[in-house]
């Protein structure tokens, strides 16, 4: 199943920021929206779109046993009414990332960076879901798309700031970061 972002006029998230990190920037639009898809080519829809990332979600890569029933201790889910606030955060790593062994990148990931254990203690508040596109030749590597209540949203602000401090932001050359709000529906 493929999971599909268009940024353009219309869509059940709003932005509220949209803003280029590191790297050339996406078009900016008042509007995100979510598709699930069986295909990557979704028909044309009448809005226009900006821009249009595609990512699958995956098997875990590079989380180890203990690690794993941790997050499993915590499950967040994507979806929760109360989540009214997201963000979409497409990340392209450099070369020199990918010519890495796995054991080396998950070295800088969890040994330097502590990019797993650190972000256990946001959890269940943000809920998170990585799509993978590198191997779907999007423009990113990965689409990070968060989820949590506007309570939790200095907590989120933490995370962030935390991820881009560590060893493993130092291989990213390309990040945006879209932060939404969903839409309400009007009643009547």
């Amino acid at each position: 199943m493929f999971t599909i972002f268009r940024g353009g006029r219309s869509g059940a998230w709003r932005v509220t920021r949209f803003a280029s990190v590191k790297g050339a920037s996406l078009v900016p639009t008042p509007s995100v929206s979510v598709v699930h898809a069986l295909s990557i080519t979704l028909p044309i829809m009448p809005s226009p779109t900006a821009w249009r990332l595609a990512g699958v979600s995956s098997h875990l890569r590079y989380t180890e046993r203990a690690e794993k029933q941790q997050l499993d201790a915590s499950p967040a889910e994507i979806g929760r009414p109360e989540a009214t606030y997201a963000a979409l955060i497409p990340i392209k790593k450099s070369a020199a990332w990918w010519e890495l062994t796995q054991e080396e990148r998950r070295q800088i990931l969890e040994d330097k960076s502590r990019h797993i254990a650190g972000s256990l203690k946001y959890l269940p508040a943000v809920a998170r879901q990585l799509f993978h596109s590198r191997d779907l030749g999007e423009p990113f590597d990965f689409l990070t798309w968060f989820e949590y209540a506007p309570a939790y949203a200095e907590e989120f602000e933490e995370l962030v700031r935390t991820l881009r401090a560590s060893e493993e932001w130092k291989f990213v050359e390309r990040e945006i970061d879209i932060r939404m709000e969903r839409e309400r529906l009007d009643a009547g």
